[in-house]
Order: structure tokens, then C-alpha cells, then sequence
């Protein structure tokens, strides 16, 4: 399914791009002792805040045919301190 495909891969190209730009420092972890090659916070730090796998977390960031709870997509949001979006249902 292409469109899925899609779909997933512009998943993952945001919570990239969401994960690139929240310091360590937000979200409570020190970076005192650590230098980082990478900017904003690791997979394995998201992964750790939204209470899932970091295997999971990367494999939904690089756009794969995985499947995603409301709960798991809430507490992604979370961890990246994303709005929470308001539903009239």
C-alpha cells in the first residue's frame, strides 16, 4: 500500500524533526558529563519518556509498517512536548 507507506514515512520524518529540536535539559535529563553527536534528544531518551521500546520508537521514525495505539501516539507526543490536539467527537 503506497499510501500507507507514505503515510509512515512523513510519521517519521516529523517525530524526527520534533526530536531534533527539544534539549536534553526539557525534559529533565543532564548533559553535563556526556558530549552528544547528535542535537535534541536520542531515540533511546523518546523511547524512555513515552514508556515504549527504543526498537519500536526507531522503527515507527523510520517510517515502518508498524502499528501505533492512541495511548503509544499520546505519549510520543508527550515525550516530544507536542500540543495536545482538542477533539469534538
Amino acid at each position: 500500500m503506497p499510501n500507507e507507506t507514505s503515510k509512515a514515512k512523513t510519521l517519521g520524518h516529523y517525530l524526527k524533526s520534533r526530536r531534533d529540536r527539544i534539549q536534553p535539559e526539557q525534559v529533565g535529563f543532564s548533559d553535563s558529563h556526556n558530549r552528544r553527536r547528535t542535537q535534541g534528544l536520542r531515540r533511546e531518551e523518546v523511547a524512555m519518556l513515552a514508556g515504549v521500546s527504543t526498537t519500536y520508537y526507531t522503527w515507527l521514525e523510520q517510517g515502518r509498517d508498524v502499528t501505533a495505539s492512541k495511548e503509544i501516539i499520546e505519549n510520543i507526543g508527550r515525550a516530544l512536548l507536542l500540543p495536545r490536539m482538542k477533539k469534538n467527537i
